[in-house]
């Protein structure tokens, strides 16, 4: 599913024009966008966290010249489902 069939989904089932659905989703995005930015966990109750994970520094290698290389540590963009999210989705998904 991509973000103009969400667009285009709410449009259809709230009634509201879809110019307007789509400046919703990009705010709901940016909002999210910044506060990580920032350092800030988003909570979504029922649904999920937006989180952003430290990974530690560590010791890569370039294996075409056989060298190490240093990776500084970073933050990631992570996201973790609610328990009743996560249920909802182990219950109902059907693995072909």
């Amino acid at each position: 599913m991509t973000k103009a069939d969400i667009v285009n989904e709410i449009a259809e089932k709230t009634g509201v024009e879809r110019t307007i659905v789509l400046n919703t989703v990009e705010s709901f995005m940016k909002v999210v966008k910044n506060n990580m930015t920032q350092g800030k966990n988003v909570y979504l109750r029922g649904f999920g966290t937006f989180l952003c994970k430290k990974r530690a520094a560590k010791i890569g290698r370039n294996i075409t010249k056989n060298t190490a290389v240093h990776i500084p540590a970073h933050y990631i963009p992570a996201f973790k489902p609610a328990k009743t999210f996560a249920d909802k989705i182990k219950k109902n998904v059907k693995v072909e």
